[in-house]
């Protein structure tokens, strides 16, 4: 059961005098009014029943030594020494994970700039080799016609066309 079983079973107005009822605290007078309330009463009589079960299981457990004084200021300094571990290794951590990032940072950086220098200087190439082709007029030794490098797609239709529709 709950906290809230027990606080639903026991009447508001009897919760507290069965506590103090248990510890012995209670006069002659209200104990009276509270054993004439128990016979009436199941909730409360199970509520007096339970704490009584629950109170004898409490003094089978061996007490514990008081701690002392320095018991909080003990605790609290070993919480925050464990805290500022965690904080240091999670700098330390971030800190090798920062210089990774900047490393492959400026990797890709450098590959993306051997890429473009390779990309236009190929494209440059093939350019030139464009216009080379065009104006010179040498013949392949393998070939009867001269070979013109097509620029678009039209070209090279028409060459295909133009050389007995692509049979030799």
């Amino acid at each position: 059961m709950t906290d809230n079983d027990y606080r639903n079973e026991a009447c508001a107005g009897y919760e507290a005098l069965l506590e103090d009822f248990l510890d012995g605290d209670v006069g002659a007078h209200e104990a009276k009014n509270l054993a004439e309330h128990l016979t009436r009463c199941s909730g409360c009589r199970a509520a007096l029943d339970d704490a009584k079960k629950t109170g004898a299981l409490l003094r089978t457990a061996s007490p514990t030594p008081d701690p002392g004084p320095g018991f909080p200021r003990l605790v609290m300094s070993r919480i925050r020494a464990v805290q500022e571990k965690s904080a240091a290794e999670r700098k330390t951590f971030w800190r090798s994970v920062v210089a990774l990032e900047w490393r492959f940072a400026a990797t890709a950086a450098l590959m993306v700039a051997a890429l473009l220098t390779y990309d236009i200087k190929w494209h440059r190439t093939l350019q030139s080799e464009i216009r080379m082709g065009q104006q010179d007029e040498t013949r392949d030794l393998f070939s009867p016609s001269t070979r013109i490098v097509p620029v678009t797609q039209d070209d090279v239709l028409i060459m295909i066309s133009e050389e007995d529709h692509g049979n030799h």
